[in-house]
């Protein structure tokens, strides 16, 4: 997906691995680079005032209670497409199109993307990315990826996280990345099936949250099936409405 040399084999990073290891053969360059000690809070900003500039974005890495680390996900980017090349809307739909009326009572029609929301938090988007990872980092390691925009991260590496849902994962950044630009979310942190954003810009009011709950069905099913009181307006008011964080998992 880069368009500019890859930085990571030239830069001096801490000790840490780069990992080219993906579910066929090695890639031709490092896909990401992570820590080999645990993150510690102020690592992701100043991870990311050092790689930003050459292209490089942080994200946190989560190798869960198996210690399944990046070499182990099966990455795939050689079946991975381009975000761009794709629409957010059109994605959304076709996939509530295939599941909604098999997994919701009231069995509506696709709504349509949310509107975004009226109010942002006081910080920026990359302030409040930091402060989220720095929440997080207990358990958890720093990495750095090629990528231009945060919603490209999971395209970026291949990552088959819902790869029993979806096997082009740049079909979801494209979603990604209209939330990026409608709710200021960041791509703090992956696990083997994890993905966790923060929101820069959450939804204020049961209207808005209600709106997104079907963005969020439509992307992360397994969300709403696991939440119980499982529905869209429960899961609206629960996870939606104010919460700067966003937190998605596919079985």
């Amino acid at each position: 997906m880069a368009t500019l040399p890859n930085p990571l084999p030239l830069l001096d990073l801490p000790p840490g691995t780069l990992v080219d290891t993906t579910i066929d053969d090695p890639w031709h360059e490092p896909l990401l680079w992570y820590a080999d000690e645990p993150a510690q809070p102020g690592d992701w900003a100043r991870l990311r005032a050092t790689g930003r500039p050459l292209g490089l974005l942080p994200v946190l890495v989560d190798g869960g209670r198996r210690a399944q680390w990046p070499e182990d996900w099966d990455l795939n980017p050689a079946g991975t497409s381009y975000p761009g090349d794709h629409d957010a809307e059109d994605v959304l739909g076709e996939f509530w199109e295939e599941y909604a009326s098999d997994e919701l009572e009231d069995g509506a029609e696709w709504p349509g993307l949310a509107p975004t929301p009226s109010a942002s938090a006081s910080e920026t988007p990359d302030e409040l990315a930091a402060e989220m990872a720095d929440q997080l980092a207990e358990g958890t390691r720093l990495a750095l990826v090629p990528a231009r925009r945060s919603a490209d991260i999971p395209a970026a590496i291949g990552w088959s996280g819902p790869l029993n849902y979806e096997s082009d994962v740049a079909r979801l950044c494209t979603v990604l990345r209209s939330w990026e630009d409608r709710f200021d979310i960041r791509v703090v942190a992956l696990g083997f099936d994890t993905l966790t954003v923060s929101v820069g810009r959450p939804p204020t009011t049961a209207a808005e949250a209600g709106a997104l709950a079907a963005e969020h069905f439509a992307f992360c099913p397994d969300n709403i099936d696991a939440a119980p009181p499982n529905g869209l307006d429960a899961y609206a008011e629960k996870y939606l409405l104010g919460q700067e964080t966003w937190s998605f998992w596919w079985d």
